[in-house]
């Protein structure tokens, strides 16, 4: 009997000592979760911390001063200073209409070690491009980045450290706007720089919807500025109607086109706002402001949000507006349909 009760106090006190074992192990575990826990607050708060006082370096080539393109470069500043404030800087230059320029930019962008390069047109876009697979590039006011970049299967996105927004406003809806202003003109002409991708490719879309709708379609190109006056008179000798496509060329010389252009009693429709300002009578407009402001908000999502840009769509204007330039309809003779705003001085 006495041996019984020996057997049994011992069990007891081995089950007593197991499930304070057991207790010591959860609370020693419990402790060390908590402490884990801890360390991984405390190193999001680091990182968070170090991603406030992150600075970035962001280089912008623009290939020419207009007021399209100035447009879409202010834009995309004002909406990463708003997100960033003074963590952003700017290496900001312009390549005065000259290609070679834009490729000297872009190099001196990558040898200092941007953070990211804004490439405003499709000029600056190649020559970025080409210059580094490395550093994340944005286009903006670029019109067609399958034409501009020589992609056969595009499919929205541009893959590897490339994307961006396009200023396309829709070709068939600027085709109809053409037939609706003038139903009863034969001839158009479409005035263009050759020497831009994105403008030939607009002026190969829209050449078959006003094809389409009955008109004879010639094209008239000039290579550079030296040759904007003589072949715009050939157009307009030519035409009843000339169509300007969104042409960075073209936009830098309005007024060599007006000059042209209004004597001869010849109506422009333009592909952008800035051009029907100078010298057209009407266009399907987007805001460059808006375009570029977007193209900024991307930025920030790769630089502050650690987006990937080779999965990033490229972005297009969300709005178009049918506009019309006040000025020059009167001196024509044209009254507007209903629906058409007048372009602000």
């Amino acid at each position: 009997m006495r041996k019984a009760v020996s057997l049994l106090m011992a069990a007891t006190m081995t089950l007593g000592l197991a499930a304070c074992g057991s207790s010591a192990s959860t609370g020693s575990e419990s402790s060390a979760a908590t402490s884990t826990s801890s360390a991984s607050s405390e190193a999001s708060a680091e990182a968070a911390t170090a991603a406030a006082g992150q600075s970035y370096t962001v280089g912008i080539c623009q290939l020419v001063q207009h007021d399209a393109l100035d447009a879409a470069t202010q834009g995309f500043k004002d909406a990463l200073t708003e997100k960033l404030g003074d963590s952003v800087q700017f290496e900001e230059q312009n390549a005065s209409g000259d290609t070679a320029n834009c490729s000297t930019i872009i190099n001196g962008f990558v040898s200092s070690g941007v953070d990211l390069i804004l490439a405003n047109a499709t000029a600056p876009l190649q020559a970025a491009a080409q210059a580094t697979s490395d550093i994340p590039v944005l286009g903006t006011s670029v019109t067609d980045y399958a034409t501009a970049l020589d992609i056969s299967d595009w499919s929205g996105t541009v893959g590897g450290n490339v994307s961006g927004t396009s200023d396309l406003a829709p070709l068939d809806q600027q085709a109809a706007m053409i037939q609706e202003l003038f139903p009863d003109a034969k001839a158009v002409g479409l005035l263009y720089c050759s020497a831009e991708a994105n403008s030939v490719y607009q002026c190969d879309v829209i050449e078959g919807y006003l094809t389409d709708a009955g008109y004879t379609v010639t094209r008239y190109a000039f290579t550079d500025t030296n040759d904007v006056t003589s072949v715009a008179q050939s157009a307009a000798d030519a035409s009843d109607v000339i169509y300007i496509p969104t042409d960075n060329t073209a936009a830098s010389n309005t007024e060599a086109i007006a000059n042209v252009v209004l004597p001869a009693k010849v109506p422009v429709v333009a592909g952008e706002e800035g051009i029907c300002k100078g010298c057209g009578v009407a266009t399907l407009s987007i805001s460059y402001y808006d375009l570029g402001y977007q193209t900024g908000t991307m930025a920030y999502q790769i630089l502050a949000e650690g987006a990937d840009i080779s999965t990033m769509p490229v972005e297009y204007a969300p709005n178009v507006t049918k506009k019309y330039n006040v000025a020059n309809c009167e001196a024509l003779g044209i009254t507007p349909p209903e629906g058409y705003e007048a372009i602000s001085e």
